[in-house]
Parts: C-alpha cells; structure tokens; sequence
C-alpha cells in the first residue's frame, strides 16, 4: 500500500470519527486518537508506512509550536517567567519524588522507577497548547503561566535525553556528560543572542520586503519555521524548542497575525497525522498483569499532578483558581516521555512490559486530560468549598482598606483596561478600590498607591466581605464571560439600582449579560467600529480630518504604552 493510499485511508476515518465526536460534543484530539487506534495493529492494520508518516507529524508539531511562538511576546515572558520556572521546576522534582516512590511501592526495581517516574513528570505540550488556543484562553493569567512552566519542562526533558544519549556512548568518560550540558548551555545562549539580534534589527527589513508578495512571505514562514527547527536539533536540541524559538522570534513584527493564519491550515493537516500515529502506536502486552498500575499510575497522572501544580501556586500567592486551571494543564503524559521510555528501552534499561504500561497510561491520560480541561471551570465550582478549606498559604489574605461610609465605584482587573476607570475615578475623587487576582498586579497598585483587594470575582464570600452590594458603581474589564455572568448576577441580586459595567467580546454573550441585569456592556470591536462609522459620517472622505485623528490616537497609544512600561 503506497503512502499516498495510507493517508487518505487515515483523513477519510479521521474524518468520520471526528463527526462522531462533534456529534457527541467531545473534542476532535480524541477522535484523531481513536482513529489511530481504529487503524493500528490490534484492529485494521492499515498504517504501515510509520516512519513516513512520523516525517509529516514532527511537521505539523513544528508547525504548531511556531504558531504558538508567534503569539508569545516578550511581553508576555517577562510577566509570568518567574512564576513558571519556579512552578515548572518544583513540579519536575516533586512529581519525580512522587512517582519513584509510588513506582517502587508497586514491585518496580530502582532503575525502572527512575525512568517511569521521570516520564510520568512530563506534560504533553502540543496537546496543552492546542487545547489552551482553541480555548481562547492564550492571554488569560493560567494560560500564559501554564504556557511558561511546560516550556521549563521541554527544556529539562531535552537535557535529559540529551544526557541519556551521551551516556549511551561507551566511549565517553564519566566528566564529558557535564561538559555535553555545559556546550548545549553554551550554545543555547549563543543562539538566544542570535535570535535577538535577527528579530531586533534583521527580520523586521526583510519581512517588510517580503510583505510585497503573500505567497512569499507564506514560504518564508514555511523555511523560517521549520528551518530554524532543524537547526535546532543539529545542534542538540529539540524540534520543538527551535520552532517555537522560530515562532517568538518572529512575535513582536506586525505581520505575525497574518503568518499565523496562513500557517493554521498546514497546522491542522498535519497534526492530525501526529495524534492517528500517537494513537496507533498503543501496546496492549499483558493487560491483565499491568492493569492494577494503570489504574494507580493514571489516578497519579489525572489527579496527584495537578494538585502539586495548584499547591506550589498557592503557596506563590495565586488564587485557587489560577492554579487549580493550571494544575489541569499538567495531568497527562508528554510525547517526550515516550521519547524517553523509547530510548530506556534501547539502553537496556527498561522492558517491554514497563513500555506497555507507559504508552497506555500515556493515552489514557491524554484523553482523560483532555475531558478534565475542557470541563475545567465546572470542576473547579464543585471542588472550590474543598480547595478554599486545604488553602496553604496566607498570602493571598485580602488586602486592608480603610473603612468609608460609602462606596462609589468597586473596578475588577487592572492590567488590561482597568488604569482608564482608575484615572477616572482619581478625577471624580470619587470613593474606589480594584479588585485583581494577579500578584503582579497587586505589586503595580501598592507602587502607585491604588486602593485594592486582592480576590477573586467568583468567590462569593469574597465579594460580600468587601461589601460589593453597597457600592453605587461596578466596573469589570476582566474577559471571561462565565466571571462577568456571575458577579453581575450577584450585584444585580443584591442592588436593583446600582451601575454595573462588563466586556464581552461575543453578541451572545453580551445579551445574556443584560439579561443578567447588566447596566452596560462594553463591546470593544462594536464600539471601534461604530467610531469609525461616524468618523466617515461626520468627515466624508477629507483625509486631513483622519490625519488629525491619527495624530492623536499615536498620542494616546504612546501614553497608553508608557503607563504600561511603568507598571
């Protein structure tokens, strides 16, 4: 069967499985992942050409994180770097602990302990990143956390197998693995310089030139993308990391919406081959020997990660919440720790047995995981009592104010539109506090002497212990829509008069706020929009009357930009 038959065999049950699904109301990653599955040794048998089809799944795993990296800005690195190496390396070494304790309390020797404990640490990245864009949920706080602390993760995954595949070589000395790290280190850093020098003074140029012809700069994402990718691993490191380095290289040129849209189709081809042959790949040996630790292993993967997650962030000082979504990102196993029972296995260190009982927990808490995301926000309303009560740290204590005897305007979120409603509010000298769950946010307010709570808009103790009913005004610039619906309805419930303000960014969304009892909701590309139109109306096509508004919107944007810097 030639390779051109085996693909379109793999979309056309690709294909069928995802309507399935759709019809189900089940994401389409678990339809790709039983098609393989459907196609795999144990029932068709109709994927032959794995190592072909491989080739196409590395490229669209490329082609996925360059998309990612493009959305990743500097700006973004530097508010949540320190968080997700600190959250990305306590979780490496305490699910590490965790699993070669639990896998020696199971029967396993120590060298196969090591190693199962080491892939049951790894979180699968791709599948994250996929899940959390589809979401939508790429610029909220967990998002971009989240995206940090599993890229901590791939660097470490890369070291180890990096390690592992020095030591393989009989013939290097027990000193020369250290100095293998120390060039990779080495070498890493020289690319980072020369990756900041490209997209800093090169890149810019050269995408403005290509810019001129869509088709060329659409081959130059291509070889830019998977090019860098494949120098990357020349040297030592993974695809992976060179093409999201790739992607954020390229993060901050004005053309990285548009690269990212013509990439997305090539993205979804070709990473449905990654999850068929992900899927096909399941080893099912002696399942009745290995079902007892497939259970224990999977409940570890599903459940115990993402409560050391949500517990090293709550010790940070961030909310429940924040970690509790997380912590969920971090519930399955990563393709890099089939990478490394693989390579364990050709070492001789690992058997075929523990293979099987890794790949299949591999799958079961790919899929798992999947089902947890997506339902997240719900989960999180019914375990929140349990959360709030096993709270370890006082961290995130609520913030003293002062007592007044009134309250004119309560503002949730400061970071993204939450400054307008604050100099505002200095203007009226009205009565005022924000209300933020960002610990970076709250280091901004206390700098500029902005009254504030930290808590979240979903706790409704919260929300009566800063006596929210009785503020005369309620602004919310936070995006998401099921925290808008619920602080408008408890304010709404609690004060028939009072103002209450959100965003939205969905027509649907927006009228159920208002039946919600929303005073107003702020629909940023309507309002946009409608500004133009009346520029047009009242200005015809005078271009000196846009000129002049040009003038003074760059103005507004520069102080816009400054503000941010400062905080």
């Amino acid at each position: 069967m030639s390779i051109f038959i085996e693909i379109g065999l793999i979309v056309l049950v690709a294909t069928f499985i995802s309507i399935i699904m759709r019809l189900l109301k089940q994401p389409l990653i678990v339809g790709y992942i039983l098609s393989g599955v459907i196609m795999g040794p144990y029932f068709l048998n109709l994927i032959k050409s794995t190592d072909s089809i491989e080739i196409f799944s590395k490229l669209g795993i490329a082609i996925l994180l360059f998309i990612i990296g493009l959305s990743l800005k500097p700006d973004i690195i530097r508010e949540v770097g320190k968080i997700s190496l600190i959250t990305g390396i306590g979780q490496i070494i305490l699910t590490t602990l965790a699993g070669f304790f639990l896998m020696k309390f199971l029967g396993f020797s120590a060298t196969t302990s090591f190693f199962g404990a080491m892939a049951l640490t790894f979180s699968s990245t791709i599948i994250i990143l996929k899940l959390i864009s589809d979401k939508g949920d790429l610029d909220k706080l967990y998002g971009k956390i989240s995206i940090g602390f599993l890229l901590v993760q791939d660097v470490f995954a890369t070291l180890v197998l990096l390690v592992l595949a020095i030591m393989s070589s009989s013939t290097l000395a027990e000193g020369n693995v250290f100095m293998a790290v120390l060039f990779l280190s080495l070498k890493g850093f020289a690319f980072f310089v020369a990756l900041y020098f490209l997209s800093r003074y090169v890149l810019p140029k050269l995408l403005n030139f290509l810019a001129t012809s869509q088709e060329l700069l659409f081959l130059f994402s291509i070889s830019w993308g998977i090019g860098l990718a494949a120098i990357f691993y020349i040297f030592g490191f993974s695809l992976e990391i060179g093409a999201l380095a790739a992607g954020v290289a390229l993060a901050s040129s004005s053309f990285s919406q548009e690269i990212a849209s013509r990439m997305k189709p090539l993205r979804d081809f070709f990473i449905l081959l990654f999850f068929v042959l992900l899927g096909s790949q399941m080893i099912f040996s002696d399942v009745k020997n290995v079902i007892i630790p497939v259970i224990i292993l999977c409940v570890f993967v599903l459940i115990l990660k993402p409560i050391i997650v949500t517990a090293i962030m709550n010790i940070l000082g961030y909310k429940n919440r924040t970690g509790f979504l997380a912590g969920l990102t971090v519930a399955q196993v990563s393709e890099f720790s089939l990478i490394l029972i693989a390579l364990g296995l050709s070492l001789g260190y690992l058997s075929r047995e523990v293979v099987s009982l890794i790949t299949l927990v591999s799958i079961i808490s790919i899929i798992g995981s999947t089902y947890l995301f997506l339902h997240a926000e719900k989960i999180y309303f019914k375990l929140s009592p349990i959360l709030n009560s096993i709270r370890l740290s006082k961290k995130i204590n609520y913030e003293k104010l002062e007592k007044v005897e009134s309250l004119d305007l309560v503002i949730f979120g400061y970071d993204r539109v939450g400054y307008d409603f604050v100099n505002i509010a200095d203007k009226m000298q009205c009565h005022y506090f924000v209300v933020d769950f960002n610990p970076s946010a709250m280091k901004n307010l206390k700098k500029n002497n902005i009254p504030h709570f930290f808590g979240d808009a979903e706790d409704i103790t919260f929300l009566e212990d800063i006596g929210l009913a009785k503020s005369r005004a309620v602004i919310s610039t936070i995006p998401d829509f099921h925290t808008n619906l619920k602080l408008v309805s408890f304010y709404r419930n609690h004060n028939k008069n009072g103002i209450i303000i959100a965003i939205s960014h969905n027509i649907k969304e927006a009228q159920d706020l208002y039946k919600s009892g929303a005073s107003f909701v702020v629909m940023p590309h309507y309002l946009g929009a409608k500004h133009a139109s009346e520029m047009i109306k009242n200005y015809g096509f005078e271009s000196v009357h846009f000129e002049r508004e040009r003038r003074q919107h760059l103005l507004d944007l520069e102080k816009r930009q400054k503000i941010t810097e400062e905080r």
